[in-house]
């Protein structure tokens, strides 16, 4: 089982248009495009009912203390956590393929509508729901695909590890609103195969991405 990109390159950057957050030299950061990345599949198992896709950071910061703040930097020896950018299931194996742009164009203040999405599939609650639970005008539920945006004074780049899943069940068994949690717990034993590609991503000019 195989998962390529035409645009991501293992353990290489992602294109700054595929980001939620792009590097600005006056503002450290700003809103970018947040198209979702083309993804393609191949050698799935035969059984392969349907699909999972799940990207997450597992780099981000358990405290928040020295975030995005002027004069400081996030050290690198701070524990690290869990970050979910997309959470996908029900994705039917054939086409092949997931088209740029064909989940997720934009950001949408409060997050895009959900769990239902595009092609019969549904879509679970990404963590940028608690990232902007205090700013009253990004709060929301954020369903859906929403790029990277690390902190612009993080001392390690990030790592964005899109993993597919081929189930052998026709739907996920997560109800109504899910997590990526949710949806690993509920596809227990029911995993053909999995293939993971691992992109990278930084906003801090002084580190390598």
């Amino acid at each position: 089982m195989k998962l390529t990109s035409p645009v991501l390159r293992d353990q290489q950057p992602i294109p700054a248009e595929f980001a939620f957050g792009v590097a600005d030299p006056q503002q450290h950061v700003v809103l970018g495009s947040n198209t979702n990345p083309p993804l393609q599949w191949s050698d799935l198992p035969p059984e392969t009912r349907s699909l999972v896709l799940i990207c997450h950071d597992p780099d981000v910061p358990t405290q928040a203390d020295d975030v995005n703040q002027e004069g400081r930097e996030v050290p690198a020896s701070l524990p690290r956590t869990d970050f979910h950018h997309w959470i996908l299931v029900d994705l039917l194996p054939e086409p092949a393929q997931i088209l740029a742009g064909e989940f997720s164009e934009g950001i949408a203040p409060g997050g895009k509508p959900g769990p239902d999405g595009p092609r019969g599939t549904r879509q679970g609650i990404n963590n940028y729901r608690e990232w902007f639970a205090s700013d009253p005008a990004m709060a929301g539920r954020y369903f859906g695909y929403d790029g990277p945006c690390p902190p612009w004074n993080d001392s390690i780049v990030h790592h964005y590890i899109f993993t597919l899943y081929a189930l052998d069940v026709e739907r996920c068994p997560v109800e109504g609103e899910f997590t990526g949690p949710d949806v690993l717990d509920a596809i227990a034993g029911h995993v053909l195969d999995q293939a993971s590609l691992t992109a990278t991503y930084s906003l801090n000019p002084t580190v390598p991405a």
